[in-house]
């Protein structure tokens, strides 16, 4: 009898132990760092201030480096959008701007709010439209 107790008891520590376990390393949910999509892009204004900021902030790189027969683009939309939280939150935007013709393009920016901070990481051309 004592010791179907404990073998139950045993059972019943081991499921609770890997529950636990489980639900530190994000299997319950959304994952610690991961990527999430930001839902409802096209009128979230956040995510499109971003955006324009992005271009903007491309657009006096571009001046500063002169790169010549480089046109400045003209913000259009973000298109879609993740974020991730890291050292503040890393987006990851696609960007549909126009430069004589209508393209798309990846940024990649970190916004620190409690710095009143964003920072432009990465602006390129997307690879898939």
């Amino acid at each position: 009898m004592a010791s179907s107790s404990c073998r139950i008891l045993f059972f019943l520590l081991a499921v609770a132990s890997s529950s636990t376990a489980f639900q530190l390393v994000g299997g319950g949910g959304r994952k610690v760092g991961g990527r999430t999509e930001v839902p409802h892009v096209e009128s979230n204004k956040e995510v499109q201030d971003l955006g324009l900021f992005c271009v903007e902030e491309y657009n006096h790189r571009l001046r500063g480096g002169r790169r010549a027969g480089s046109e400045a683009l003209t913000f259009l939309r973000v298109v879609a959008a993740e974020r991730q939280v890291v050292s503040g939150i890393k987006y990851y935007l696609k960007i549909s701007a126009r430069d004589g013709r209508e393209r798309t393009f990846d940024a990649i920016v970190v916004v620190k709010p409690w710095l009143k901070s964003r920072s432009l990481l990465s602006f390129t051309p997307s690879a898939h439209h």
